[in-house]
């Protein structure tokens, strides 16, 4: 009952948006951004992404907060800006079970929240607004099959594994490439940064004479393998793959030849906008959007670089 009146109030709320008066130049809408961390270039650009994409309304303003990879502070910016009351909450969380309890705060106190790339625990949220991350795992298992006709040596340098992205690319990773002989002797947690995938890249190395490929969560962490792999001489012999693709990052590394591929992951930025636009104009959003993801190669980089309106040197 207590669930039941909490979204009929939530409800209640997002239709007065609509006659309130307010998101107006003079008095703009305020959307509450709240980071886990900048310290990818992924996040970055996410938030670049929601920046340009507001900037195109004179009647919205973004507060952005950096939780710069501390829960805690996470947590406390979400309340800070409940405490606000906010007209949209973004939120892109660090770790699922530490924001659920702030999150759902803030839903149960009437404010749209939209969750961006990873989950929280239950359904207390408006929208989610996220790419499959479990089927890009998978779809890089099978790339990675079929890469190495079906056996061969892989590192897996992990994301954060007590956020849902993380979990999600390494279970994904495992059926996609079920029933080979692909072996996995090393795998570790890197927490997406490329100077953790170099450090674990590097302790691979002393103990394997033979890698074939390293499978990272994300480029940076890809690209910290590629290093140690470079200055211990073995870059040659070894493939790197990557997630999110980037045009400045993963498509580069594609373009250049130092990655055999990375597999698109959208932001969202613009569609988290575009989606609490709709919400505070009194539409009513759906569920969850999932965005689309997509293999890069050598064989189509060029053409999502010029999608991108980017082009890079060859190898």
């Amino acid at each position: 009952m207590r669930k039941d009146i909490s979204l009929l109030l939530a409800l209640m709320l997002v239709s007065s948006y609509a006659w309130a008066g307010k998101g107006t130049p003079e008095d703009p809408w305020i959307i509450g951004m709240s980071q886990c961390n900048l310290g990818e270039p992924w996040r970055v650009q996410m938030n670049t992404d929601i920046r340009q994409a507001a900037s195109r309304h004179n009647n919205i303003r973004v507060d952005f907060k950096d939780a710069q990879n501390d829960s805690l502070r996470q947590r406390t910016h979400v309340e800070e800006f409940t405490a606000q009351k906010v007209d949209v909450l973004l939120v892109s969380p660090l770790e699922a079970a530490p924001l659920t309890p702030p999150v759902k705060a803030a839903f149960e106190a009437g404010i749209p929240v939209i969750i961006l790339d990873r989950k929280i625990i239950g359904d207390s949220f408006t929208c989610f607004i996220g790419a499959d991350n479990k089927l890009i795992g998978e779809m890089a298992g099978k790339w990675i099959n079929e890469k190495l006709k079906g056996q061969g040596i892989v590192v897996e340098l992990k994301g954060l594994m007590t956020s849902t992205p993380g979990n999600d690319r390494h279970s994904g990773f495992r059926k996609g490439i079920e029933g080979s002989a692909i072996q996995i002797p090393f795998e570790a947690d890197a927490r997406w940064l490329e100077p953790n995938g170099r450090k674990e890249m590097e302790s691979a190395l002393a103990r394997f004479p033979k890698i074939d490929l390293v499978y990272a969560h994300n480029d940076p962490m890809a690209h910290g393998a590629y290093l140690a792999a470079k200055a211990a001489g073995r870059e040659k012999s070894i493939q790197f793959v990557g997630i999110d693709a980037l045009p400045h990052e993963g498509m580069m590394y594609v373009k250049q030849g130092l990655f055999a591929a990375t597999f698109l992951y959208p932001t969202g930025g613009a569609e988290a906008i575009e989606t609490a636009l709709k919400i505070m104009s009194g539409e009513k959003p759906p569920r969850e959007i999932i965005l689309d993801t997509v293999c890069i190669t050598r064989d189509n980089v060029d053409e999502w670089l010029k999608k991108a309106g980017q082009s890079a040197p060859g190898k």
